[in-house]
């Protein structure tokens, strides 16, 4: 018989069908048995009946986790048995049980809440939790939401390479790989010169993918492997355009959410995010005076926002402007990569901008160098040698359009959208500086908060 998944068995009232997926929930209740089984789609309650005496001696050996196969009757439940959600008005009640794969005695109850560390110890087990498989389902939303607004307006994905020669950066934080010919390469900190390279080539270009900071930090908002959501697009005016199109990105990965991801926003007891129309908007030295009136703390004569800052400017945004987005413009050239762009009538600072939500930094992005001695005077002010980017300024050397893009993390992205603690609670496979599937080392600094 061929098999249906669960979701589908409210079309199957009153038919046979046979459904294969695990054992979520074994109860007892006298001469019956109630399993709850789960497939890739949901769940559904299966009961097993005394006339069916091979059957339920079957279901009485059945244990979490526990693979298999079942055939049975689709009947719809009693008015007062029914329960919320997806197939809480009906039951499977079964005619023959074949297991497919036992499972061992689990270490604990898939569903208990347990310490992070013991989450991650045993990730092939927990990912399997309600809670994990919602907020995996909300991120493949983004990621899909994502690629779905890009494309109709124009947008070509393209795949960057992950072994790089140098960093598009021009820092110290990357990992380094043995090469071929005594040569050695890097782990991508960032899409960004294919992206740009890109942009010679088919104007409006995004790329999804992993990069990699080898940089030493241990806070709940920090990985060293993490997806990159990077776009570029040419023939822009500055970077206000950017932020235009991405405040219309936000609006429409949060329609889709809506949409389809309602039951694990409510299972997660997270909320969309209040959006308006347009996003405020201010300089860095703005929002740094704003702080200093407001609060006192003196962070004026500081290039970046502390995440304290970030937190204050994202409370502040939602209670007087009615937003849980809020960009911040105008970073200092010294502060910012040696191909962004520096606002002529602003000197000393650049086109430049981030995007906090809900108290952190989701996006930074900027209109770009597009000329070529311009960028080689980028380079030279950083201390950098141009010859190292030779490749890359190519593009630049045979004529490029006026640029920009952004950087977004999609693991930080969905912590905040689900209100989540930690970003490795939104990271299927987190690596950070303690642990690559298992902890490093049995002494692990405490996770603290830092910029």
């Amino acid at each position: 018989m061929e098999r249906t998944t669960t979701v589908m068995l409210g079309e199957n009232i009153g038919k046979t069908v046979s459904i294969s997926g695990s054992v979520d929930v074994r109860r007892d209740h006298g001469k019956l048995v109630f399993l709850d089984i789960r497939d890739r789609s949901g769940k559904v309650q299966v009961v097993c009946l005394p006339n069916h005496s091979e059957v339920l001696t079957r279901a009485q050996e059945l244990k979490p986790e526990w693979v298999v196969t079942i055939e049975g009757i689709v009947n719809e439940r009693p008015e007062k048995m029914r329960t919320e959600g997806v197939n809480g008005n009906l039951e499977l009640e079964a005619t023959a049980i074949t297991v497919l794969a036992e499972a061992q005695e689990l270490p604990f109850e898939k569903d208990t809440a347990v310490n992070l560390d013991t989450y991650l110890d045993y990730l092939p087990l927990t990912l399997r939790s309600e809670k994990a498989r919602a907020i995996f389902r909300v991120q493949a939303e983004i990621t899909n939401a994502y690629r779905s607004f890009l494309d109709l307006q124009g947008f070509t994905e393209f795949q960057a390479p992950k072994l790089i020669g140098d960093d598009a950066e021009g820092g110290a934080n990357v990992f380094s790989v043995p090469y071929f010919n005594d040569k050695v390469a890097h782990l991508g900190t960032s899409p960004q010169f294919y992206k740009q390279i890109m942009v010679g080539v088919l104007e409006c270009v995004y790329a999804i993918g992993n990069v990699y900071r080898a940089e030493k930090h241990s806070t709940t908002r920090h990985l060293n492997e993490y997806t990159s959501m990077d776009l570029e697009m040419g023939f822009l005016k500055d970077h206000r355009d950017l932020m235009a199109l991405e405040t219309r990105l936000m609006h429409a990965i949060i329609k889709q959410l809506e949409m389809n991801c309602a039951g694990e926003f409510k299972l997660l007891g997270a909320t969309l995010p209040i959006t308006p129309e347009t996003f405020p908007s201010m300089k860095l030295r703005e929002a740094l005076e704003l702080i200093y009136k407001e609060t006192g703390r003196d962070n004026r004569n500081e290039p970046d926002l502390e995440p304290e800052d970030e937190r204050w400017l994202s409370e502040w945004a939602a209670r007087e402007k009615g937003s849980d987005f809020i960009f911040v413009t105008h970073y200092p050239v010294a502060k910012r990569p040696m191909y962004t762009m520096e606002d002529p009538e602003d000197k000393g600072y650049t086109k430049s901008f981030d995007l906090l939500f809900r108290g952190v930094e989701i996006t930074t992005g900027g209109q770009r160098r597009h000329e070529y001695d311009n960028l080689i005077e980028g380079i030279k002010m950083k201390g950098l040698d141009p010859e190292k980017f030779s490749y890359y300024l190519q593009a630049f050397k045979y004529g490029m359009p006026p640029h920009g893009g952004w950087g977004m993390g999609l693991e930080r992205l969905t912590q905040k959208f689900l209100k989540l603690d930690n970003v490795k609670e939104a990271t299927l496979f987190p690596r950070d500086m303690n642990r690559i599937d298992v902890l490093l080392s049995s002494s692990i600094p405490d996770e603290a908060e830092e910029s």
